[in-house]
């Protein structure tokens, strides 16, 4: 059969590479479709020719995998959010094990340690945060407060079901959608650059039980937010409110920025819990989503480390430093280098809420301040950000010369470049485990350790 750009087919995944592309064939014509699982019966369209394999766009799901005989959520036929809905929890777990597995081994060379993948202590209602838009299911229709529907980013769908989060979440997304309905506010339009109404993010801290409302805007209009403060203050919720807060945001992008911040009830802030250290999470501080699954992905990760408290250790790209001070409570030292000035303030402030005297903190980027540093790293630990490590800052960790690694990674394609370059320095991979931080989503934490 000749394939070409437009045609349809109906065919059967055979395999999933990640991240959850599905393989197809056709005779020994390979064809590649996002967001599959290994059994599905498809329709899809070609949309280009790749070297090696055809790349398609998935049309309909004509016939459900063996794997989906599970309920699924009510929102999973519309939204975009979870690609493993009906998957039984284990299943879930070979698959994600499976494919990283396959990509290290198709990749590096080293013989490593595979530890098979950690599961999420909780499979639902694991996330302390969620970032809802504002939009609609079609022009001027009736407003929706949720998630993008797969395919379709401007257009939104309400997601007061969604099970990743707990009823308090619910609760207040269809608090603050009634509200807006009943006051006729309207969504801001990207491509008009008009209307009000932007996003919606809800923290929690699972532990704590603190949460915070933000409600993101524009400046294009003006709202007494009295009235909605008396609703939400007055919810039946779980857990305390302790913040509710108005971002201004008039940025032309989707993406959410802070032009002003507006407190119309509580503190800038939430407190959240772990493995003993309180941290203090402000409104857009990086803090891992699933609370109980970052325990296990930094007791995970940790293990690999022998008599850190004879180590200094660097902490680069720290965020507002949870893996610093949790390695503070056993290291001789440690130092985060974080980029944002932000997140360090608050990083300071918790390791001074910790009483950590051990750990140190240095605004600015990698590349530059890992130099300023005098004292000489025992071991080098990386979180990255999802595109990895910038090519020259890996360059200067490689020539740090550290004897121990510890790369903990939120994308396995990025970290299996980076440590294809650690290899060719004269780096060894003694081990590598995966974390399900995100049950039910295509998303897996990976932890590589290497000795020189």
């Amino acid at each position: 059969m000749q394939i070409k750009k437009g045609t349809k087919l109906a065919i059967t995944i055979e395999k999933v590479l990640f991240p959850n592309i599905g393989i197809a064939r056709i005779g020994d014509q390979e064809i590649r479709i996002k967001n599959t699982i290994p059994g599905q019966k498809v329709e899809l369209i070609i949309n280009k020719k790749k070297t090696g394999y055809f790349e398609a766009r998935l049309l309909e799901i004509l016939e459900n995998s063996p794997l989906e005989d599970q309920p699924k959520c009510i929102h999973a036929n519309e939204c975009g959010g979870c690609s493993y809905q009906g998957i039984l929890y284990e299943k879930q777990l070979e698959i994600k094990e499976k494919q990283v597995k396959e990509l290290i081994d198709d990749n590096l060379k080293g013989d490593y340690q595979f530890h098979g993948i950690v599961p999420s202590p909780l499979e639902k209602e694991y996330r302390n945060k969620m970032e809802f838009s504002f939009g609609d299911l079609e022009r001027d229709g009736v407003l929706q407060l949720g998630m993008h529907p797969r395919g379709r980013r401007f257009d939104v769908i309400t997601v007061e079901q969604c099970q990743l989060v707990d009823n308090d979440f619910r609760l207040i997304l269809s608090t603050v959608l009634n509200y807006f309905r009943n006051h006729d506010y309207k969504r801001y339009h990207i491509i008009q650059r008009q209307g009000y109404l932007r996003h919606l993010v809800v923290r929690k801290g699972l532990k704590s039980g603190e949460i915070m409302v933000n409600l993101v805007t524009t400046s294009q209009d003006e709202h007494d937010f009295t009235g909605l403060t008396e609703i939400l203050k007055g919810l039946q919720l779980q857990g305390t409110l302790v913040s509710f807060l108005q971002t201004i945001n008039d940025d032309y992008s989707d993406t959410i920025k802070c032009d002003k911040l507006i407190v119309h009830y509580g503190q800038e802030y939430i407190m959240e819990e772990i493995l003993g250290l309180s941290f203090m999470v402000t409104p857009f501080s990086f803090f891992q989503p699933n609370t109980s699954g970052a325990e296990k992905l930094y007791q995970t990760a940790f293990k690999f480390i022998a008599n850190p408290e004879y180590k200094t250790i660097y902490d680069l790209y720290c965020g507002t430093g949870t893996i610093t001070q949790i390695l503070a409570k056993k290291a001789k030292e440690t130092y985060g280098i974080e980029i944002n000035e932000e997140a360090v303030e608050i990083a300071r402030e918790n390791a001074r809420l910790n009483n950590l005297g051990n750990c140190n903190f240095i605004a600015g980027d990698v590349l530059e301040k890992i130099d300023e540093l005098k004292e000489k790293p025992d071991l080098i630990v990386v979180d990255p950000p999802r595109p990895g490590i910038h090519p020259k800052a890996l360059d200067k960790i490689i020539k740090l010369g550290s004897s121990e690694i510890l790369y903990i990674s939120c994308n396995p394609l990025s970290l299996v470049r980076d440590l294809k370059i650690l290899e060719e320095a004269n780096y060894r991979i003694t081990d590598i485990q995966c974390v399900d931080m995100f049950p039910y989503t295509r998303h897996v934490e990976t932890v590589a350790h290497l000795i020189k």
